[in-house]
């Protein structure tokens, strides 16, 4: 039987549900299958969007229940954008944005754990280095669910030593980064914490910054006020708007103004044209 969603204002399933979440996620011909983790257990999904904007979710592993509303909060269903959109349409930077991609909303990654580990392996300067990395990290920890992985979880991850996650492509200093974090942080239990308190407690483990913390606040707890400081493009667009090489804190300078929204900004403006690779100023 089919599960008929919708979300909360504007929705659009094929630019929220982008890449392949390390292997937890395929797109195609206009359907999205998800591999899901609902309280650990294993889960897994088809979700198509009809003309009319809703979307019918197909359970194909898992219970059925469970599934679906995992389905709506991995794909952030409930995040009511309006107050977002009417705040920001006619701020400078957003608000072309805003307009081009009203039902934007980037989809959260299956597990906090999962989302620790792609905030580790973003730090590699290439995203489709990182991609690869995250992606056989993925494959070694989690198990298989058809064609993809099951996002793994923390215990999954905590499982390999900082030599395999070595050979999975992540630097020395990063693989034992990840590996000392994810044994001495309950990823899932962040949840329970203001965004403050999960950045203070990430940004005290080696190799975490507040880049990281946006990613695993962004990513994989769903906060929309949680800024992807330093994030490369983000330097790369506030470089060409100031004309000189911009560093992590004019990103933060440059977020600020979205306050409690700063997170979703964030990712919108990943999107800008002055966002794009090439030639920054002073670069």
């Amino acid at each position: 039987m089919t599960a008929v969603l919708r979300a909360r204002g504007p929705y659009a399933l094929r630019g929220s549900a982008q890449g392949d979440a390390g292997g937890t996620r395929r797109a195609r011909d206009g359907m999205v299958w998800l591999a899901l983790r609902p309280g650990g257990a294993a889960g897994a999904a088809r979700v198509r969007q009809r003309p009319d904007g809703a979307l019918e979710v197909e359970v194909v592993r898992g219970d059925r229940t469970t599934a679906v509303d995992e389905v709506r909060r991995v794909l952030r269903l409930d995040l009511d954008t309006g107050p977002f959109a009417a705040r920001f349409r006619d701020d400078p930077l957003l608000g072309p944005l805003l307009r081009r991609r009203p039902g934007f909303r980037p989809a959260l990654l299956g597990t906090v754990a999962q989302a620790l580990l792609a905030a580790v392996a973003g730090q590699l300067v290439s995203w489709r280095a990182a991609a690869g990395v995250e992606r056989r990290v993925v494959a070694r920890a989690a198990p298989a669910e058809g064609l993809l992985r099951l996002p793994p979880t923390r215990a999954e991850l905590a499982d390999l030593a900082p030599a395999e996650l070595a050979a999975c492509g992540l630097a020395a200093r990063l693989a034992a980064a990840l590996a000392r974090a994810v044994r001495a942080i309950d990823t899932e239990g962040l949840a329970r914490h203001p965004s403050a308190a999960v950045a203070g407690r990430l940004g005290r483990e080696p190799g975490l910054g507040p880049w990281s913390a946006g990613v695993v606040g962004l990513l994989g707890l769903g906060r929309v006020d949680m800024p992807l400081v330093g994030d490369l493009a983000l330097v790369r667009l506030a470089s060409r708007r100031s004309g000189r090489r911009a560093t992590a804190d004019d990103t933060r300078a440059l977020l600020a103004p979205y306050g409690e929204w700063a997170g979703l900004a964030g990712a919108y403006l990943l999107s800008h044209p002055l966002s794009a690779p090439g030639p920054a100023p002073g670069g």
